[in-house]
């Protein structure tokens, strides 16, 4: 790594430059000064926010040298940035970049290292997908918080903006400085497959609210906040990654109710606001994806809400913006909407090579490229990375993970835990009436790779509050045998708490948690994710919403069944009736006390 004394030297250097270009305004002097030293190359690259295989930025493990041959072409990340210059650089999971805090602090110290090594190199802005809940790319021993409709449902401003506050100076200490976070998406349809609790919630203003305050969380610490997924993606029930999405809202419906947030975002100084591979035809009726509209990114982003931050696609590689165009149109027609960060592009070299033959062909002009690098520039002059990339390995163990980072998240998640129903009442349940417990039911996949599983974490949460609490998994789709087992293990219980997961009216879970309640044993249910589930659950003498299955949540949900902690939660979207879904079941607002 280059010394303190290297990098200041080179802050000298554009200091020393700022004569070089023209001023807007004072602020811009600097990042000015760094664009007009670029050549066309390099203003590319800066627009360009790319994956890589590894955990390390030179030393990666020998499958992931494979994986990034065949996919980027280069072995490692310092090969990546050496050929292609790209101003950000995303960690995911998959791809081995976050396995434990010192090794992701060590990876953004590598991969600033090989940038600033080049020739007028420039410092990479780091992002992520850290929306907590559902959707974690960095796990333990990183603090993990409830996610985005758990919020919805404690309805506490104060507690979306800790969340961010404390898990971007969880960030940044690992040299993570953009999060791709908060979902700003109103969801309306229960059939949404790719947001639902991944949004605060239904009601507009309820959603602007806490996506604002998220914002100024995350800002506080540092870390560019990113509202997604504009123009807004939640009414529709197909996944961009693998569909085309239409929203069907009229421009009015639009401005009500999807723009809310994004206002709410606009106005608290969100830094970045991602675009979403949909077709909204009020809004634009050419049959583009809104990444690809200029009428949506320029005529109501820009201009209506008046929006001069930086701009980020979505995805590339996502079907959503592949349906209409080529892979290397989409990178073209992203910036001519109105882009100015392009994400993981699918094939990088035909995207990269695109963009710059679009510039040199007059497609493009190149003022168009310095408009989006000034932006991208002066961010990471906000955030700055112009003055000190590095970060300290050795902070990182005062800052990720503190104990009292974790307790927090374990006392906002007991304040979204939403009890919907409690016939009898039975819960709160107690050692002495309920001394054996049989916990089962589905263990969807960590979404870290770092929690649970969902049964094993409630168990062990109920042992220690004085049960006796015995895990079984029976999945998602539990076979006849399966079910069998269940009830057999269930005759040996005090009472049972069942873990549901997407539950249908067809869905084999919805058979076992019958078939537990024909025991005569009383059955809690648990809807580790959507709350949808208690409509299809009439036989549950209890259910809990806890809206992710990561452990805070789980740990909330074990402490609200055994009275330690009262239910606090109410519902951020309504439950319609399962068969009847015109009419409502539960209404936004509903949640049981005791």
């Amino acid at each position: 790594m280059p010394s303190r004394r290297t990098v200041l030297a080179a802050g000298a250097g554009v200091t020393a430059a700022l004569a070089v270009g023209g001023t807007a305004h004072a602020d811009d002097r600097r990042p000015r000064a760094l664009l007009s030293r670029m050549s066309l190359e390099e203003k590319v690259g800066q627009l360009f926010v790319l994956r890589v295989h590894g955990h390390s930025a030179t030393t990666p493990d020998q499958a992931d040298i494979d994986a990034n041959v065949k996919e980027l072409g280069v072995r490692t990340a310092a090969e990546l940035i050496a050929r292609y210059r790209p101003g950000g650089i995303v960690y995911f999971a998959w791809a081995h970049n976050t396995r434990d805090p010192h090794q992701i602090a060590d990876l953004s110290n590598g991969i600033q290292q090989a940038s600033l090594q080049q020739p007028r190199g420039l410092p990479v802005l780091i992002a992520t997908d850290q929306e907590h809940g559902i959707v974690c790319r960095i796990g333990g021993p990183a603090t993990l918080f409830p996610g985005a409709m758990a919020l919805g449902a404690g309805g506490s401003g104060r507690d979306a903006h800790t969340l961010g506050l404390i898990a971007g100076r969880e960030l940044r200490a690992m040299g993570v400085r953009q999060d791709y976070s908060p979902v700003a998406d109103v969801n309306v349809n229960p059939a949404n497959p790719v947001i639902g609790v991944r949004s605060f919630g239904a009601d507009p203003e309820a959603v602007a609210a806490l996506v604002a305050e998220e914002v100024r969380g995350y800002q506080a610490a540092g870390v560019a906040a990113t509202a997604k997924h504009f123009p807004g993606h939640g009414d529709t029930a197909v996944d961009s990654h693998t569909g085309f999405p239409v929203i069907t809202h009229s421009r009015e419906v639009w401005e009500a109710l999807d723009a809310v947030p994004f206002r709410a975002a606009i106005a608290a100084g969100i830094d970045s606001i991602m675009t979403g591979h949909l077709l909204v035809p009020a809004l634009d009726a050419s049959g583009d994806p809104a990444t690809l509209s200029r009428p949506i990114l320029t005529g109501i982003l820009r201009e209506h809400l008046g929006y001069d931050g930086v701009v980020v696609t979505d995805a590339l590689g996502m079907a959503g913006v592949r349906a209409k165009y080529g892979d290397d149109r989409v990178p073209v027609l992203a910036l001519a909407a109105g882009v100015d960060q392009l994400l993981d592009p699918p094939d990088l070299a035909v995207a990269w090579n695109a963009v710059l033959g679009a510039v040199r062909d007059g497609e493009l002009g190149e003022e168009r490229l310095d408009t989006s690098v000034l932006r991208i520039l002066r961010l990471k002059e906000k955030l700055g990375l112009l003055d000190e990339p590095y970060v300290d390995p050795v902070a990182v163990d005062r800052v990720v993970g503190r104990p009292e980072h974790l307790a927090e998240a374990d006392r906002i998640a007991e304040r979204t835990t939403t009890l919907l129903v409690d016939e009898g009442p039975l819960l709160p349940l107690s050692p002495r009436a309920h001394p054996r417990l049989l916990v089962l039911g589905s263990d969807p996949a960590s979404p870290s790779g770092t929690t649970g599983p969902p049964t094993g974490v409630l168990a062990a949460a109920l042992t220690a509050l004085g049960f006796t609490a015995t895990a079984l998994s029976t999945g998602t789709d539990p076979s006849p045998e399966t079910i069998a087992r269940a009830v057999t293990a269930a005759g040996a219980a005090d009472a049972v708490v069942v873990t549901t997961y997407n539950v249908t009216a067809a869905s084999p879970q919805r058979t076992l948690v019958d078939r537990l309640a024909a025991t005569g044993r009383p059955v809690v249910a648990v809807a580790v994710r959507n709350p949808y589930d208690v409509a299809h659950l009439p036989s549950a003498r209890a259910c809990l919403a806890t809206y992710s299955w990561s452990d805070p949540e789980l740990r909330a949900a074990a402490r609200v069944i055994a009275g330690t902690v009262r239910p606090r939660g109410r519902l951020p979207v309504p439950v319609q009736r399962a068969d009847d879904p015109v009419r409502v079941l539960y209404p936004v607002g509903h949640g049981l006390r005791y």
